[in-house]
């Protein structure tokens, strides 16, 4: 397993052990309810309104060292500069693999649906994607391990706690890992200006959604590779979606249809 692109290191009795800083304070009690292991948490000294309770009673519950701090401190430690007053340090996530997600659709009784993320590289896109990915029920995200954005604090954060429930799996080949997907019959849709209005496509059964880079959209071999292009309506005056709006319209529309079945 590969381990996530930003983390930091905390020594314990002489030992460096590798945690991920997870900040905001909806992040920080979906790791601690999920089950995750935190080492430590810090807190801003005198901060203690009902959601800072509600964490501190959680890491009392999992026997976690609790440091109550000045904002300097917490402003040393963080990464997105938006810590809400509370700051955590967790083992840090593991990638998963691809079997474990079509594994999990398995247990569940449902057909797999995957999304796969060509080259996204701003973190706020891919923590929001994650949030988005738990909520429509997609059994997991797949990213490339070249020119995209890891599992950093940002996108833990962003994801508002789904990081902790929705496996990612990182790949070095997304066109190859699609073929290999389409060889235990899995179907393809990505989002693109060109293709047939997403409401007259069929999204029903096993499906991985596509979703391109913020600026290029989707590379021309993933494209490519895809069974269905869809486009999204749109009557405004500019000509594009941001990547996880495009990614939230487009899974919803697969969460419809699986619906009406």
């Amino acid at each position: 397993m590969e381990m996530p692109v930003r983390s930091d290191f905390m020594k314990d009795n002489n030992v460096e052990v590798k945690s991920l800083i997870i900040e905001g304070r909806n992040a920080v009690l979906e790791a601690f309810r999920s089950g995750k292991p935190v080492d430590k948490l810090y807190v801003l000294d005198g901060c203690q309104d009902g959601p800072v309770r509600t964490i501190i009673r959680e890491a009392k519950k999992h026997d976690t060292i609790i440091q109550f701090v000045k904002k300097e401190r917490l402003e040393q430690l963080t990464e997105t500069g938006k810590h809400q007053g509370v700051i955590a340090f967790a083992a840090a996530y593991e990638y998963s693999e691809v079997e474990d997600m079509l594994e999990l659709a398995k247990n569940k009784g449902e057909d797999p649906f995957l999304i796969l993320l060509d080259n996204i590289e701003d973190p706020h896109n891919l923590g929001a994607i994650i949030r988005t990915a738990n909520l429509a029920g997609a059994h997991g995200v797949i990213i490339p391990k070249r020119r995209a954005v890891g599992l950093t604090a940002t996108v833990a954060r962003t994801s508002a706690g789904a990081l902790n429930y929705t496996p990612v799996a990182k790949v070095t080949n997304l066109k190859k890992t699609m073929e290999d997907l389409k060889d235990k019959g899995m179907w393809f849709v990505c989002a693109d200006m060109g293709g047939e209005m997403m409401y007259d496509l069929n999204l029903k059964g096993p499906i991985g959604l596509v979703i391109g880079n913020e600026g290029e959209g989707v590379s021309r071999l993933t494209r490519e590779t895809c069974d269905f292009i869809a486009s999204i309506p749109m009557k405004g005056d500019i000509d594009s979606l941001n990547a996880s709006v495009a990614a939230g319209v487009l899974a919803y529309e697969i969460v419809r249809q699986r619906m009406s079945v």
